[in-house]
């Protein structure tokens, strides 16, 4: 039996809760799962390619001594479709968050379908609590200095916070209290 490998690309600025649910279960596909880190310099990431490989190597080794499926990390800078043929997979994972994703996705399987009939696109459902995650608005959210520790692990956030600490932004000590709004009593005037 040939070893099935799989491609997971993406941008990874930063590497999600959302993403890693994605790789858990993609790792139950394949033998071998490729994380495609792209440079995509139009999306003006917040991490340089380097740290955002490292961060996703860091995030993804658990995941890969838990499944005993190799991972590996690799940047890309090349048409998606020639990286698949360069590495050998047999498979592109994508992760569907909302219908805005699958109309995309759909527009790219055509298009990915004419250059290569032999590679499958195998698209995973983001689990329902880690459906509203985005790297751009986990991003929004530390550049007004909230916190973005529910959307991303301790380690990430972290290297979020310094980021956006570096360009002088405050964050907000955490709490983890629930504080009730008091609510107005008064009568509307009239």
């Amino acid at each position: 039996m040939s070893k099935r490998t799989g491609l997971y690309p993406g941008t990874f600025d930063p590497i999600t809760n959302g993403h890693l649910d994605i790789i858990t279960r993609a790792v139950k596909l394949v033998d071998h799962l490729v994380i495609g880190v792209a440079i995509n310099e139009s999306k003006g990431p917040l991490f340089p390619l380097d740290e955002r490989v490292e961060l996703v190597r860091h995030e993804v080794a658990p995941i890969a001594k838990a499944s005993g499926v190799t991972i590996t990390v690799e940047p890309f800078d090349i048409l998606l479709m020639h990286f698949v043929e360069k590495i050998g997979a047999q498979m592109i994972i994508r992760g569907l968050r909302a219908v805005s994703d699958f109309e995309y996705e759909f527009q790219m399987v055509g298009m990915n379908m004419l250059l290569n009939r032999e590679i499958e696109m195998v698209f995973l459902m983001a689990g329902a609590k880690h459906q509203a995650i985005a790297s751009r608005l986990v991003k929004e959210i530390a550049s007004l200095g909230g916190d973005i520790s529910y959307f991303t692990s301790p380690h990430v956030a972290e290297r979020v916070r310094e980021k956006f600490a570096a360009r002088g932004v405050k964050f907000v000590p955490r709490t983890d209290k629930v504080v009730a709004l008091k609510q107005d009593k008064t009568k509307p005037k009239s």
